[in-house]
């Protein structure tokens, strides 16, 4: 297990003082990817291996989100390598172990030359330690797209949603997302499924569908083709 400690910030938070989802996933993308730092595995390495972990889909669920000022602690782990597949988890605790959020993902492992899925190697199998699965009820990994949407605005990908890879960054997906959640809606659970990655200057139109406490957004290309779908659970 890999950990940090932080404290929440007042560019973290929303009106209500609370730390957005949008912060909570860049906490769990920046623990990740201190993991692999602190391993001997970080991002220059994996270049000159030609090789990448693309995020797949992410599991998150908020059991409460921490006020400015909460002091937290970030952990994350690798539960199971299965083929090209590693799943993490991901938690969030307070100064008195109150787990405050937890998660899952499932990334894909890539030959950066050839664009296609490759099998975990030895080399990543002994960086990261293999740790027991967080209890947690696990959806699955593939989302169900209800057959009716509405179509909103369009909007072109500019600069600040970009990462590393100068593809649209994951945490950017759900935040786009998260534009379209109504006024008052209380998160039970978030589902990510990432399709393709959209580039600069890519239009995204967003298709948009609530039905049984659910409320999923499509960010797709003109054709419709999703770059990823994400479905907000509310609680009841």
């Amino acid at each position: 297990m890999y950990s940090f400690t932080s404290r929440i910030r007042f560019s973290e938070v929303d009106t209500h003082l609370n730390l957005t989802l949008g912060s909570v996933i860049d906490y769990f993308q920046d623990c990740s990817t201190f993991h692999s730092e602190a391993v001997g595995m970080n991002i220059a390495r994996l270049s000159a291996m030609k090789r990448a972990w693309i995020l797949s889909s992410w599991q998150i669920v908020p059991v409460r989100f921490p006020k400015l000022g909460e002091k937290v602690t970030i952990s994350t782990w690798p539960y199971d390598f299965h083929g090209f597949f590693g799943y993490r988890n991901f938690t969030m605790t307070g100064e008195d172990g109150e787990c405050l959020v937890y998660a899952n993902s499932i990334w894909i492992y890539m030959d950066t030359e050839t664009g296609r899925p490759v099998k975990v190697d030895q080399e990543q199998e002994a960086c990261f330690r293999i740790e027991e699965k967080f209890p947690m009820e696990y959806a699955d990994r593939k989302i169900r797209m209800p057959e009716e949407t509405e179509e909103r605005e369009s909007f072109q990908v500019a600069k600040h949603h970009l990462d590393i890879n100068h593809h649209v960054n994951n945490a950017q997906y759900i935040k786009m997302a998260e534009e379209y959640l109504p006024e008052g809606f209380a998160l039970k659970e978030m589902q990510t499924e990432y399709k393709k990655a959209a580039m600069l200057h890519d239009v995204i139109v967003p298709r948009v569908a609530r039905e049984d406490g659910r409320l999923t957004v499509a960010l797709t290309d003109a054709g419709g083709r999703p770059y990823a779908v994400v479905v907000f659970q509310e609680k009841q």
